[in-house]
């Protein structure tokens, strides 16, 4: 059986032979061709071109309308249609709940591929109303305070990321800057943000950027004290509504009570920091919170019975991260990795299932990655990674080495874990389904506690901003997100996710970056075929081997065996010739073994 010309494929799915190589051979070509986007199966790879080749305007975007998948070239808008067509039950179809999963390192096109299938969805909707438009317009007010600039990823989704050049990026894209925050406005306008809240949110921020500008002495007693020159802590707390003298307080020292008499605990400088840093990422987590419980109120539909409404999930993840140190947010980036990848060989490894029995053949042979045991390793209780940090985090005298030291006595023996080689050190190494990754556990106590400062809950919760104090009034959910009026849950966020893409049926984009440089054109064959491997589409073409190694079409497969048949074909249709089960199976099996 022959190939097709290369980079002419446009699932390559279809192809007789998918193997590693053919898969970066195909991209590679296909990407020189402006091809940037492939289906394997009902998986589309999206490769970063890093240039406008206009192919989101309108009429393509029409093009993709209630159309079957291979009706028009792969395409990020096909995905939002297919998933369209399922939900509504198109064609005769079931509706079901969809899920959407886009996944890549930073910088390979995730969040601009989120936005596009919401713009299609909402066109595939013949969307004209307010509520269309206020959606189109959630995600530049949630960049706007979830994302950074950083050195791989202008835009990228990094919550957390507090500014560190701001002065000299002021100077430098003042107009753009000047049009990006009128931009913002507008979004808020349009969403629905009152002009009240908008002051309480800037006023809010500003307050934390005063916070990061203050800076701490200490005395011949190691003691910190506030260095307040330009006034810093004196307009935060202004703007916190919140004694200036409390904060000064909350973040320099701790009181406690111990046999009925008060005991003042002066912090060192680096405690001082620490609080201070707390203090300030506390205060924007709860806003930002704050602003998606709004959006979500302010989106709400109205009047409609919520056990019968159907979903497309949308989830945006990061990818696989492995740095030249990886810390606490490396494993826990990574941990959701596996999650994901598990679910995403289940899902494979069910359709190649789904095949087998529909051709009457055993599957019982087929074979992929079980990442299960890995995940265990982090999430069993009580002898789990996370539990284990969890019980030192709360021993008073419990450090990054103790921690450590835990995991290398409980998960000696255990494949996936590796002890360091150095003696009295913070490392050691996982087996991740993309690899090895040496974790260095410094400051994991510490990032893991995440505790506020004491008194700084119960200060802010007496605010006179009424914004500050709602937020810090506020609870975590299980989910993570800030509930107004709702109890704090002991169950994970990852596990909720896990639940809920479980419950749809999911779609899979795979984003992939070219080149470390964001060059337009240029397709780094090693970079690509890592990212391949974190992103699982190697197992992918594993598993298809593992189950019909080649796959050739009917046509090809008539051609090719007809000889071995009894009864005469008339040319190159079956349509008068019925081929016994044995003689398809023969043929199924003689394929295997030249292959």
């Amino acid at each position: 059986m022959e190939r097709p010309a290369p980079g002419k494929v446009e699932d390559l799915a279809t192809l007789a032979k998918l193997d590693d190589q053919v898969l970066l051979e195909e991209l590679k070509i296909r990407y020189s061709n402006h091809d940037i986007y492939t289906y394997v199966g009902d998986i589309l790879i999206a490769v970063n071109p890093y240039r406008d080749l206009g192919i989101y305007g309108n009429e393509v975007s029409g093009k993709y309308f209630l159309e079957k998948k291979s009706a028009n070239p792969p395409h990020i808008f096909a995905v939002a249609d297919t998933a369209y067509q399922c939900i509504v039950g198109y064609g005769g179809r079931i509706p079901t709940n969809q899920c959407i999963l886009i996944s890549g390192e930073s910088g390979a096109g995730k969040t601009e591929s989120t936005k596009l299938i919401i713009k299609q969805i909402i066109d595939l909707c013949r969307g004209n109303t307010q509520l269309e438009q206020q959606i189109l317009q959630v995600n530049p007010l949630l960049e706007a305070f979830g994302n950074a600039q950083t050195q791989m990823n202008d835009n990228s989704s990094r919550f957390g990321k507090y500014l560190s050049n701001g002065a000299s990026c002021l100077k430098r894209e003042q107009r753009l800057l000047k049009s990006r925050y009128e931009d913002l406005i507008n979004a808020m306008d349009l969403v629905g943000f009152t002009d009240e809240e908008q002051n309480s949110m800037f006023n809010i921020i500003a307050s934390i950027l005063h916070l990061g500008n203050v800076t701490f002495g200490f005395d011949d007693h190691d003691a910190a004290y506030v260095q307040d020159e330009n006034g810093d802590i004196k307009i935060a707390s202004k703007l916190l509504g919140i004694n200036c003298e409390e904060l000064v307080g909350t973040l320099t020292s701790m009181v406690t009570f111990t046999a009925g008499e008060q005991v003042k605990r002066n912090y060192t400088q680096q405690r001082a920091e620490d609080a201070r840093d707390a203090t300030a990422k506390a205060i924007y987590g709860r806003m930002f919170g704050w602003i998606v419980n709004k959006i979500n109120q302010l989106l709400a539909p109205r009047c409609v019975n919520l056990n019968k409404k159907s979903e497309i999930g949308i989830l945006d993840i990061f990818g696989f991260e492995h740095f030249e140190k990886n810390s606490f947010e490396q494993a826990c980036i990574n941990l959701a990795n596996e999650q994901l990848q598990f679910f995403f060989n289940q899902h494979v490894f069910k359709l190649e299932q789904e095949e087998y029995i529909k051709e009457g053949i055993d599957w019982n042979e087929i074979k992929f990655v079980d990442n299960q045991p890995l995940l265990n390793l982090f999430l069993n209780k009580p002898i789990g990674v996370l539990s284990l940090l969890d019980e030192e985090s709360h021993f008073p005298k419990g450090t990054d080495a103790s921690f450590v030291d835990k995991l290398n006595t409980h998960f000696k023996g255990n494949s996936y874990y590796v002890k360091s080689q150095q003696t009295k050190s913070t490392k050691f190494t996982i087996n991740h389904y993309a690899g090895k990754v040496t974790y260095d556990a410094e400051n994991w106590l510490e990032k893991n506690r995440d505790t506020l400062p004491h008194g700084v809950m119960e200060m802010l919760q007496c605010s006179s901003n009424d914004l500050v104090k709602l937020i810090f009034r506020g609870q975590i959910t299980r989910t993570g997100t800030l509930a107004l009026q709702a109890r704090k849950s002991s169950s994970n966020s990852l596990q909720i996710l896990m639940e809920k893409m479980t419950s749809a049926s999911p779609v899979f984009v795979r984003c992939l970056k070219p080149n470390h440089v964001r060059a337009p054109g240029s397709f780094n064959e090693k970079y690509i075929k890592d990212q391949l491997l974190y992103t699982g589409m190697l197992e992918t073409t594993k598993i298809r081997r593992e189950g019909f190694a080649v796959r050739p079409s009917f046509t090809e497969f008539v051609d090719k065996y007809k000889i071995i048949l009894k009864t005469k074909l008339y040319g190159d249709s079956l349509a008068d010739v019925n081929i016994n089960d044995d003689y398809w199976l023969q043929g199924r099996k003689q394929i295997g073994s030249e292959n």
